[in-house]
């Protein structure tokens, strides 16, 4: 699949992009964080990006159909890159202020959901309908994803102590240029002529979620589940600076061990897109991404969390592709465009339902709260998913049987 260059292209400019991104998401709250000492504020930073995603959920459709996944990927990046710029340009003149900063990370939200919701559409468009070749293609690109989360963080973590917080920002400004290049020169797919009213109307997405049992049960439980992963993301900067001597590195190797487990899931999860039914691949392994959390439940060295955030890390990178398959091709080709911002928006709820629950508890009580939290969500969102993935399947098996009968 590599041999052809746009998806090639298309998975280094993920890689490149979004390791400024993972860079970004460990600089930016400790920017907020170490500038103000105040949790509240950079949760409050947080959420503002969480609530650009989440806005975008219903006009996203309506730009995807319009300009077609290729261009919003590349109207995405082009503003990215000197809004990001901004921030550090300003800090440094002495004219950001609080409720500017705020704004700046809105409009980085409201860009970044439309990119998302594209990328997953051209993957479709790059390998073709079929199930297999889906789910291989998504095994390359979370693949890409999972290794920003080993680059970024730690990357991040290194150059935040050598240069400072707002230096990490520039970096990333320039890795957005860096995507929109590949994007634009190597990325080229044919438009898919569909009629109008095939393509649906401004709530079809929305309307097609709902209906649709997998997808609408799997939005109660990922919703849950990352809003407790995004208050785990907002309590490590907290829990670093409280129990490990406030240094960024051990910040960055907590977010990028997960990075490393999900890489080595992706190379098995390519592996098995050929052997394996992918709802029983889900259904059984889904739970080796919430059970190792508990060891964060108890006061353990950094060590052990880095550890447990690993083999987490591992089993969701097994199970990823499979998911990112069947929420792809959960809708018609010709309404996809509808359906797939709709998730990404419906899906960015748990990111203000998380730093709702992180922001007051890390002011008043501290991490480990959030942690014992983050444990207890995980595990029954994951049960979710499995309780639902067999229910599916043996309904399918039941159609395929009456069928074949």
């Amino acid at each position: 699949m590599l041999r052809d260059r746009r998806l090639l292209a298309l998975l280094v400019a993920e890689t490149v992009s979004t390791t400024g991104a993972q860079m970004t998401w460990l600089a930016l709250p400790w920017f907020v964080l170490t500038t103000t000492g105040s949790p509240g504020k950079m949760t409050l930073v947080l959420g503002s990006e969480a609530l650009g995603l989440l806005l975008m959920g219903l006009p996203g459709g309506t730009i995807l159909t319009r300009l077609g996944s290729r261009r919003t990927m590349m109207i995405a990046d082009a503003s990215r890159a000197p809004l990001t710029l901004l921030v550090p340009v300003l800090y440094w003149g002495g004219d950001l202020s609080f409720p500017l900063l705020l704004a700046i990370v809105f409009l980085l939200g409201a860009l970044t959901g439309p990119y998302f919701a594209a990328q997953r559409t051209l993957v479709p468009e790059l390998v073709g309908e079929e199930h297999r070749l889906v789910g291989k293609a998504n095994a390359f690109l979370q693949s890409a994803q999972r290794v920003t989360l080993l680059l970024g963080p730690a990357l991040a973590g290194v150059l935040i102590a050598l240069l400072g917080a707002p230096s990490v920002l520039v970096i990333d400004a320039a890795t957005y240029l860096i995507s929109l290049a590949l994007v634009g020169l190597f990325v080229r797919v044919g438009r898919r002529e569909t009629k109008l009213e095939e393509q649906g109307r401004f709530l079809d997405g929305f309307r097609f979620v709902v209906r649709d049992p997998l997808l609408r049960g799997w939005c109660i439980a990922f919703i849950s589940g990352d809003a407790a992963w995004t208050a785990f993301f907002a309590a490590v900067p907290v829990l670093v600076v409280a129990d490990y001597g406030a240094d960024p590195r051990i910040a960055g190797w907590i977010f990028a061990a997960f990075g490393v487990g999900a890489v080595l899931g992706n190379v098995i999860a390519y592996r098995l897109q050929d052997r394996a039914d992918g709802m029983l691949l889900v259904a059984t392994l889904i739970y080796g991404q919430a059970l190792p959390l508990w060891v964060l439940v108890f006061h353990v060295p950094a060590t052990a969390v880095i550890a447990a955030i690993f083999v987490s890390g591992f089993f969701n990178g097994i199970v990823n592709p499979s998911i990112h398959t069947f929420l792809t091709l959960a809708a018609p080709p010709a309404i996809r465009a509808r359906v797939l911002p709709a998730l990404t928006g419906l899906m960015m709820l748990s990111v203000p339902l998380g730093l709702a629950f992180a922001g007051p508890v890390l002011s008043t009580a501290g991490a480990h709260p959030v942690l014992v939290a983050f444990a207890v969500i995980q595990t029954a969102a994951m049960t979710l998913v499995s309780i639902l993935c067999l229910r599916v399947r043996s309904t399918r098996r039941k159609l395929e049987l009456a069928t074949a009968a």
